[in-house]
């Protein structure tokens, strides 16, 4: 989450703040193509051929809407989240069938936002961003609430435990505005169940939440900290691709990845706009007692990393990152030693991870960011599909 927003990105879809955005999902598998802005009809045609020896393997391909969030569940199954940026996705989050289809998950009203559910914004995927399965293979979903990137919708904002094997939802926790104030946005998600609590970057404001899953209890923490927020000066770039706006301003985008020890005593963390990487002790994000600047002096900065969206640890704490400036995934080992895993012209901004339940095979996301329009003066650029790779790691 793969990606990360700002509300600096005024997408090309006109969302108003109470999120009253039409758009509505039906029972059948889709593959959602309802384009908006100005990107081009032919701006997915496939251009860039896979090399003879990739190991990755295409699991789904989509012409819109953007893929960012990826969750591979028990029995093979495989979940897309799409955001509600610059399309109007018909199924934001959907089951993985064959031939690129999408069916609506946990159902259809779930999918749907428009105005005849305006006053249930609990109940239904507003814009969801990305999800987790935790160790029992229960699915956790975030949705930040933030249509076209615009301001979050009343009541939205929420962290939802589902069941993959029912699509039943089983628990709903809400952020109040406390939490997730209205220029938040709320990113990637971590679950611990060890101590039952969930850790989130928020991309809006630039901060980290926790939420205390037997009491629903959540805090806002680090808001606007170094290690929050862009490094300074810091110019994002994807493939050569410089990200400036319409107004020339260039793109800096905060809180993004976060990755969650195997052991659930660390959590790793960072902006996207940057090469610092951060991580702290999941003790001290549970304790309350603890004051600002005593949580900000518990914060460890490691040696730079290359930029990324999405992180992901594996049970040797190598630390992998989706690095979007030059198309390739990344593994950091424990003694901070940078290693290219793959490195692909077609990997047009990797954006977010997930292991299979076997901790067998690594999927991700691409999201394109870097072709759409708004970091184009308005005009999208042409794309790969929005893909699902899967990749087997060595153990």
């Amino acid at each position: 989450m793969s990606s990360f927003f700002l509300k600096e990105w005024a997408a090309p879809v006109a969302v108003a703040a109470a999120g009253l955005l039409l758009g509505a999902c039906n029972s059948q598998g889709t593959t959602a193509h309802q384009s908006g802005g100005t990107i081009p009809a032919d701006s997915t045609a496939a251009h860039v051929p896979a090399p003879a020896n990739s190991p990755l393997t295409i699991v789904a391909e989509f012409p819109d809407p953007q893929v960012t969030g990826v969750v591979a569940a028990p029995g093979g199954k495989v979940f897309a989240i799409s955001p509600r940026w610059d399309y109007n996705p018909t199924v934001p989050v959907g089951l993985v069938g064959p031939k690129n289809t999408l069916t609506p998950y946990p159902d259809a009203g779930w999918c749907m936002w428009n105005d005849s559910v305006r006053n249930e914004p609990q109940k239904h995927w507003i814009s969801p961003q990305a999800g987790y399965l935790d160790k029992q293979g229960m699915l956790w979903i975030i949705d930040p609430a933030a249509p076209g990137l615009k301001y979050t919708v009343p009541g939205g904002p929420k962290l939802v435990k589902t069941d993959p094997k029912t699509n039943k939802v089983l628990q709903t926790i809400l952020f109040p505005e406390s939490v997730a104030p209205r220029s938040s946005y709320l990113n990637d998600v971590r679950i611990d169940l060890q101590n039952n609590y969930a850790y989130l970057t928020d991309s809006g404001t630039g901060a980290l939440v926790v939420v205390d899953l037997k009491t629903t209890k959540a805090r806002q923490l680090l808001a606007k900290q170094p290690s929050t927020l862009p490094d300074k000066g810091f110019i994002t770039k994807a493939q050569g691709h410089a990200l400036y706006d319409p107004q020339g301003k260039p793109g800096a985008f905060k809180a993004d990845g976060i990755a969650l020890s195997t052991d659930n005593q660390y959590l790793y963390y960072r902006a996207l706009s940057s090469h610092s990487l951060y991580r702290i002790k999941t003790a001290a994000l549970r304790n309350p007692a603890l004051s600002t600047a005593q949580l900000t002096a518990q914060v460890e900065k490691l040696p730079d990393a290359p930029a990324c969206d999405g992180m992901e640890l594996d049970s040797k704490n190598n630390l992998y990152l989706t690095g979007f400036e030059n198309g390739e995934i990344l593994r950091r080992t424990p003694d901070g030693k940078i290693e290219t895993v793959v490195k692909e012209a077609r990997l047009e901004w990797p954006d977010t991870f997930s292991w299979d339940p076997d901790g067998n095979n690594i999927y991700f996301t691409t999201s394109a960011i870097h072709k759409t329009p708004h970091w184009n003066k308005g005009v999208g650029q042409p794309r790969e599909p929005f893909r699902i790779y899967k990749m087997a790691l060595a153990k």
